[in-house]
């Protein structure tokens, strides 16, 4: 069995938090730039399934239903040779972590002069209980995010089972680490040490149920180049399906 793993390419959030309260968090899509990142990473999945011995059976794919992920998903599908893709599922337990109250407020001063009080009894659970356990107002901790990426892991084992079936997860930072910390039964220490992958890395987890499994990079993202900092940073696509959200 062999799972890729891929993050979401560069967003306009990434690069402009205001495109979080523009647009709303689920329909932030993907810059110019973003996308070609994730045709890259097709790329290099495509090439990996190329060198193998024997021919890969056509990759399941699931992903979030978030525009930027399903501008990814539709990317990477591009880059894939025809034929090379099975069934194709949208998932919602797969989406972000929700912030709650600090939703589409990424800035910590501004949540604290927000919300106060909130953000001042987030602090004390940070404190006493560990950044994986506590919960941001009305949100999710990552320890919420784990259990249900747990659930869709139960998915995942379920329609591909074992042998030498191939998936492609298109996830977002945190999703995809509680995914490779609840598939490989990493300790939450683990989880706490290590960093969200990077816009469109692809980690790849491989091997068999008797024998194991273990996660490797499999592709790294270009980053922009400095002196082209002002290229391709607009939304991709010469038209967003989905307008940006107005007033209030």
């Amino acid at each position: 069995m062999r799972i890729f793993l891929v993050r979401h390419g560069e967003s306009l959030g990434n690069i402009s938090e205001g495109a979080y309260r523009q647009f709303g968090d689920h329909n932030v899509p993907l810059t110019e730039w973003g996308y070609r990142q994730a045709l890259a990473a097709g790329r290099g999945i495509a090439a990996y399934l190329a060198a193998l011995p024997d021919a890969a059976p056509r990759a399941s794919i699931w992903y979030s239903p978030y525009l930027r992920t399903r501008q990814t998903m539709d990317a990477i599908i591009e880059a894939l040779p025809k034929g090379a893709v099975g069934e194709v599922h949208e998932d919602y337990l797969l989406r972000e972590q929700d912030f709650g109250l600090f939703t589409e407020i990424y800035d910590r001063a501004e949540q604290r002069r927000k919300f106060p009080e909130e953000f001042e009894k987030w602090a004390r659970l940070r404190n006493n209980s560990g950044k994986f356990y506590a919960r941001p107002p009305d949100g999710e901790s990552r320890a919420d995010v784990a259990q249900r990426v747990r659930l869709f892991l139960l998915t995942v084992m379920h329609d591909i089972g074992g042998g030498n079936d191939t998936a492609i997860i298109v996830g977002h930072g945190v999703t995809n680490r509680a995914f490779e910390m609840n598939f490989l039964h990493h300790s939450v220490e683990w989880f706490e040490r290590s960093d969200n992958p990077g816009n469109a890395d692809v980690t790849l987890i491989e091997g068999t149920h008797a024998e194991g499994y273990s996660a490797t990079l499999l592709h790294k993202a270009d980053d922009r180049n400095p002196a082209e900092a002002t290229d391709m940073r607009g939304a991709y696509g010469s038209a967003l399906t989905i307008a940006p959200k107005t007033g209030g």
